[in-house]
């Protein structure tokens, strides 16, 4: 019950962010690290969808649930009035 509530209390704190810009630190695995800037699309029932735009201007679209950022698999840093704010 206690694992849900931590859950549930991750999806509220990336809930208030939407819209926002925010910096993406992603485990890839093989000692990889993608950071990446973009913005907080979208939240959904167990996942949240970041749009990020490439070097020529593509826009990718990724998503992670919130189970990675309690895991420490996802680091979101949100950039507010030019500040960062990290939650992990």
């Amino acid at each position: 019950m206690k694992g849900k509530e931590i859950l549930n209390a991750i999806k509220r704190e990336v809930d208030s962010h939407v819209g926002e810009k925010v910096m993406l630190k992603a485990n890839g695995g093989r000692k990889k690290v993608l950071i990446k800037e973009g913005i907080l699309e979208k939240t959904y029932p167990s996942i949240f969808v970041v749009k990020i735009e490439g070097k020529s201007k593509d826009v990718r679209t990724i998503s992670y649930s919130y189970s990675d950022i309690l895991t420490e698999t996802v680091q979101l840093i949100f950039f507010k009035n030019k500040e960062k704010i990290a939650y992990n």
